[in-house]
């Protein structure tokens, strides 16, 4: 390549020279245009490429000489190999002619083979077709063969399986149930034998796993029993044989109804002895363990002793129940299943028709296994309740009831009785506590006296109080429903409250006013302190303001009273009653008794001499009040409505000294009048004797009221203030 590449420069120097140099334009066109041609030939060309790879390989040397040779040589090149091509042929020719001769002699060899094989199978053939049919026999004997087996296998229980299932010194376990799973199989599988027209032996096979599942089941309801008489519930790891027993014993149905009731019977002597023990220390065995404290070490605190048996029973009960649910249900429904299945077994188990739910037999079952526990609590609840007479602990072993029946609630069914026991022993605790309240107002209603001196609550309504306290902090820590609190007190309320309040009210009617109110409100307002804090008796608390209110509005108006009877505005009051706002009504005032100089002046003097204690000595009338703020609440509000009356009084004077002053100022114009006319008629003599008399009348009427009675309701509202 570089070669040709020298080669085509050097062509270009030369054209170039000789283009130069030529003076003939037609030889100048026609070496352009052949060296135009090869130079505008394509390196990317194969066979422009493959030659000037050769020219490459033989390493030609550029020289005029040598590329006019460049054809002949490469001619020569061809020529010399074509003929060593054509002498290669002519030895491979050679050897073709020895592989056909040889290629011949095989096939006549291949040909005596097939004669020789063909006489062979006729001579063979009998033989062959022997064998064939022997051949056949023996697979047809073996499938009969590997049938009969696997029927063998299949419906064939051996001795050594009869024994383990039938067996009753024979261990439950896992065997026992793979084989009771194998009959049950082979049961279900006979029904296909009985469609067949062998059916005498589907029959037969069906007989056979019938009894022996019988008797299967037979030992596994012996073995469940004995297995029942030692098992502890206590222990969080029971044994899973015993659950897989239960969910197979499930298809025999009055086997398994059998099994519980054994079971129930058992552990109901079972919580009944751990009752007994857990009361007295020491179980029906008489073995003492020191570490426990029996619970009747604790009977002389009643609601104690209450209490820990009832928690006791709440925590036998969660503990039955969380273990039965592990041997019963804690695979799902595994025994519902055993149960349908063993209706078919047991066609006279499905009579009502009802489906197996687990969890009713649950319940059910816990509420038998506690039954003895219940009937003991009842005994022992009652003469508890029986040998108290304390109200107070009545209603806290009534609501402790109460939270215990709610709570048992969660966990059995409506019907149990456990449950009956609880809602039995609340409703006769309720019962005693409502006889002993009666007894106690009765005894107190006939017993009543006037109250006492210093008009504080009487002994029996502080008493009632405290124990009516405790009863609402018991019945605030209670269950019930926040939407019936109200109501379900109620009750409470009507037995325990009422009746010493209504004594109290009756009391208070042999005595006057103010004693009579301020004993009824120091009552009330003890019991309202007393209920205030507790949202759920409210509507009484709201009775019980409006009580206080209307005594309220009584002690005023007695207050109001003695402000006007002490400051001595009473009479110029009801003097001024009867009178309307008319002039001719006004100008009367004046002329009334009470409104003369001398008793007007009196009436002054009272109030100055009343007003600088008049709150204090108002106080005083209230002074049995427990409360002082309700006091003075109640005293200023007497002493506003007695401010509001003597603004009315100082109202009224104002007005008469205003219609006074300008019936004056008319006098006098019409004196003036009066006086010259006599003048002129009767002389000097006469007009100063009339002048005198007329003058000393007019300065005894002219005197303004408000002069007499000077106090302004400003002064007034600050002395009272």
């Amino acid at each position: 390549m570089a070669q040709f590449q020298s080669f085509a420069n050097d062509l270009s120097e030369n054209f170039d020279d000789k283009l130069t140099a030529s003076s003939t334009p037609q030889k100048s066109n026609a070496l352009s245009n052949r060296v135009s041609s090869v130079l505008s030939a394509s390196y990317a060309d194969a066979e422009i490429r493959d030659a000037l790879r050769t020219l490459d390989e033989k390493s030609i040397r550029n020289s005029a000489e040598t590329r006019r040779r460049l054809r002949l040589d490469v001619q020569k090149e061809v020529i010399e190999r074509n003929g060593n091509v054509i002498k290669d042929f002519g030895c491979v020719a050679e050897q073709l002619k020895r592989i056909g001769t040889i290629i011949t002699s095989l096939n006549q060899c291949c040909e005596d083979m097939r004669q020789h094989v063909v006489a062979a199978r006729q001579e063979n053939a009998p033989v062959l077709e022997e064998a064939s049919t022997l051949l056949s026999l023996k697979q047809e004997l073996e499938t009969k063969k590997q049938l009969l087996d696997a029927f063998n296998k299949h419906f064939i229980i051996t001795e050594e399986d009869t024994i383990v299932l039938t067996s009753a010194p024979e261990k439950v376990d896992e065997e026992f149930f793979a084989i009771l799973k194998r009959v049950k199989q082979i049961y279900v599988d006979c029904q296909v034998l009985l469609g067949s027209e062998n059916q005498r032996l589907g029959l037969e096979l069906m007989d056979q796993s019938s009894r022996k599942l019988n008797m299967g089941y037979q030992k596994l309801y012996r073995w469940i029993q004995k297995e029942f008489k030692n098992l502890n519930l206590e222990n969080p790891q029971i044994s899973s044989i015993i659950r897989r027993a239960l969910r197979a014993l499930a298809e025999r149905p009055s086997l398994f109804q059998s099994c519980l009731d054994f079971f129930a019977e058992a552990r109901e002597h079972v919580l009944t002895d751990a009752f007994y023990a857990a009361l007295t220390g020491s179980s029906i065995e008489n073995d003492q363990n020191p570490m426990t404290k029996p619970i009747e070490f604790h009977a002389h605190d009643p609601l104690r002793y209450v209490g820990d048996m009832l928690a006791w029973t709440h925590s036998a009960t969660v503990s039955e129940r969380e273990s039965l649910e592990t041997l019963f249900i804690s695979e799902g429904d595994e025994i519902s299943k055993g149960f349908l299945a063993g209706r078919e077994a047991e066609p006279w188990t499905a009579a009502d028709g009802e489906v197996f739910d687990g969890r009713k037999a649950l319940g059910d079952l816990v509420n038998r296994n506690v039954a003895g526990v219940a009937r003991a609590l009842r005994q022992r609840v009652e003469q508890v309740i029986q040998n108290h007479e304390d109200p107070v602990l009545l209603y806290k072993t009534a609501n402790l009831v109460n939270f215990y029946r709610i709570t048992f609630a969660k966990l059995l069914s409506p019907d149990s009785t456990l449950l009956a026991t609880l809602s039995s022993l609340e409703d006769s605790s309720l019962r005693q506590f409502r006889t002993i309240t009666s007894d106690t107002v009765s005894s107190i209603q006939a017993d009543l006296a006037t109250p006492p001196s210093d008009l504080r609550i009487p002994d029996f309504l502080d008493e009632a109080l405290t124990q009516f306290a405790a009863l609402l902090k018991s019945y605030d820590s209670s269950l019930t429903p926040p939407a019936s609190r109200a109501a379900d007190f109620e009750p409470i309320l009507t037995q325990a409250l009422n009746p010493f309040l209504a004594a109290c009210e009756r009391m208070a009617k042999e005595t006057d006013e103010p004693v009579t109110s301020i004993f009824l409100a120091n009552c009330i307002i003890a019991v309202k302190t007393t209920l205030a804090p507790y949202d759920f008796v409210q509507a009484r608390v709201s009775e019980l303001e409006t009580q206080l209110a209307s005594i309220n509005s009584t002690l005023t108006e007695y207050q109001h009273a003695y402000f006007l009877h002490t400051s001595g505005l009473h009479p110029l009051l009801a003097a001024l009653a009867p009178l309307d706002d008319t002039p001719e009504s006004l100008l009367k005032i004046p002329t009334l008794p009470p409104f003369q100089h001398q008793p007007l002046s009196d009436a002054s003097q009272t109030l100055d001499e009343f007003l600088p204690s008049a709150l204090m000595d108002a106080i005083q009338n209230l002074r049995g009040l427990v409360s002082m703020k309700f006091a003075q609440e109640i005293t200023a509000a007497a002493a506003e409505k007695f401010c509001e009356d003597f603004e009315f009084v100082e109202g009224r004077l104002g007005r008469v000294d205003e219609l006074m002053e300008q019936r004056e100022e008319e006098g006098e114009e019409e004196v003036e009048e009066e006086e010259g006319g006599k003048e002129e008629v009767g002389g000097e003599e006469g007009k100063s004797e009339d002048g005198e008399e007329r003058g000393e009348r007019k300065e005894e009427e002219l005197v303004p009221l408000r002069s007499l009675f000077p106090r302004t309701s400003g002064e007034i509202r600050v002395l009272l203030s």
